[in-house]
């Protein structure tokens, strides 16, 4: 961390710590923000985690997800104060407040030391300080990174341990992304050590579904994947019918995009989906192609070379439209090997 020193002797004192993460949490968010409020805890800090939205059922296993404000459900004035009378506020898995929504003026307007942990792309400067590296796999691996660097590695237990390997098991595709390095897999050895359990957190996440969200996902695979060879490129649309349809829940369409990236031959696959406040963007690419620069470009968004999100505020049929005239602009790219 930038100004390790300074921050050690900051939080060396009690204070109230507010921890937020991005609009609809993953796992590396979640648990996250999970593993280090129960590090601050241990530390004797008063904290309280906020979402800016609900999360996937998947990952409300996590140990103090009971506690966690969800902000659309309790909003505004519970999570508001508790903004408002933080000492401190931690802000991780995201690398710009409009990512939190109408969370993120009121972190913007808050006068206390403020505190980035993040591994996307281009980090807004708002924060006192950051921990942030753009080659680390996941937001988890660097809290656990500052929880060493703090000299404080023994207070992690098997609770944190297994919210920090959930992180970075789903950040890193559960290790078959190419950001799995040599640094993965000391950081995991050693929350294993620490006591997270691998087999109970990998059923947890990837074998535990809904029969609604088994039945999706064959619906997506047979009725909606579509292909374009000539640009190497598979998409999926979803409209909100559809999606009502087979009571689709959040976090239900997560890792459907992969789908279309597991074709042989194929670079880049999206999914555009229909949600009730805009149209969602999922982008996945391979090698060279950076989706980061597609969804930062063209649908409000970003986040790494080769895994993004975006957004559009068009209708779903001109959203997709959209996305199809921006093929022949990098066919290029995606021909390339």
């Amino acid at each position: 961390m930038q100004n390790l020193t300074a921050f050690k002797e900051y939080v060396s004192t009690p204070r109230k710590v507010v921890i937020l993460t991005h609009f609809k949490p993953d796992a590396d968010a979640l648990g996250s923000s999970l593993g280090l409020a129960g590090y601050l805890k241990k530390k004797g800090h008063a904290v309280t985690v906020i979402t800016p939205s609900d999360y996937p059922d998947f990952i409300g296993w996590m140990p103090g997800n009971e506690q966690v404000m969800v902000f659309q459900k309790e909003k505004p004035a519970p999570c508001a104060n508790a903004i408002a009378a933080a000492d401190l506020i931690f802000c991780l898995d995201f690398s710009s407040l409009n990512r939190i929504n109408e969370l993120g003026e009121m972190v913007r307007q808050s006068p206390v030391k403020k505190v980035l942990i993040d591994h996307h792309l281009e980090p807004e400067k708002f924060a006192d300080f950051e921990q942030w590296d753009g080659t680390a796999a996941s937001t988890a691996e660097l809290v656990f990174q500052l929880i060493v660097e703090l000299g404080d590695r023994d207070l992690v237990d098997s609770n944190m341990a297994d919210c920090l390997y959930a992180g970075i098991m789903t950040d890193t595709g559960g290790f078959r992304h190419s950001n799995t390095n040599y640094r993965v897999f000391q950081t995991v050895a050693d929350l294993v050590q620490r006591g997270a359990n691998p087999y109970k957190v990998s059923k947890l996440i990837y074998e535990t579904n809904s029969l609604e969200r088994l039945r999706l996902m064959g619906y997506v695979l047979w009725e909606k994947l579509q292909v374009l060879p000539e640009y190497r490129t598979a998409y999926i649309v979803l409209t909100s019918d559809e999606l009502k349809r087979f009571g689709s829940q959040t976090g239900d369409t997560e890792g459907l995009v992969n789908y279309g990236l597991s074709i042989k031959g194929i670079k880049l696959s999206v999914i555009i989906s229909d949600r009730k406040d805009n149209i969602k963007l999922s982008l996945r690419s391979l090698g060279e192609f950076s989706v980061n620069e597609m969804a930062r470009a063209h649908f409000q968004g970003g986040g790494h070379r080769n895994a993004a999100g975006g957004q559009s505020n068009l209708p779903l049929d001109q959203t997709v439209k959209k996305f199809l005239e921006l093929l022949p602009q990098y066919k290029d790219q995606l021909l390339a090997d």
